[in-house]
């Protein structure tokens, strides 16, 4: 469930957000991987994530991560998020599926019920 402390914390005016979900992609031009927000949330889907380079490196891309974010906006530039508790960013549980099939190539087939 994706929730915005504004409603427990009016003084942070909606500028973090708990439970966003995030899919690594690869940035082709700098062969860099990088967070972006996935879509279906109450956060607009591919914005940015800003957060350590090398723990999102060890999976493959399309991998996905469910991260607390900080919500940034600095002037002349697109709005971004900052991952919060940043040596700890993991992948997402509920996702568990779809991460294996990422990781083997999609040939992952989920086992059937007995």
């Amino acid at each position: 469930m994706q929730l915005s402390l504004v409603d427990e914390l009016p003084e942070f005016s909606k500028n973090y957000f708990l439970d966003v979900y995030a899919t690594s992609v690869l940035d082709a031009n700098r062969s860099i991987m990088h967070l972006e927000t996935i879509s279906g949330q109450q956060v607009p889907c591919e914005l940015k994530v800003s957060c350590p380079k090398s723990l999102i490196s060890k999976f493959p891309e399309g991998t996905i991560y469910k991260l607390d974010t900080k919500l940034v906006r600095k002037n002349g530039f697109k709005p971004y998020f900052i991952a919060v508790n940043r040596k700890n960013l993991r992948r997402a549980i509920e996702f568990f599926e779809y991460n294996l099939k990422v990781q083997n190539g999609f040939t992952y087939v989920p086992p059937t019920k007995r």
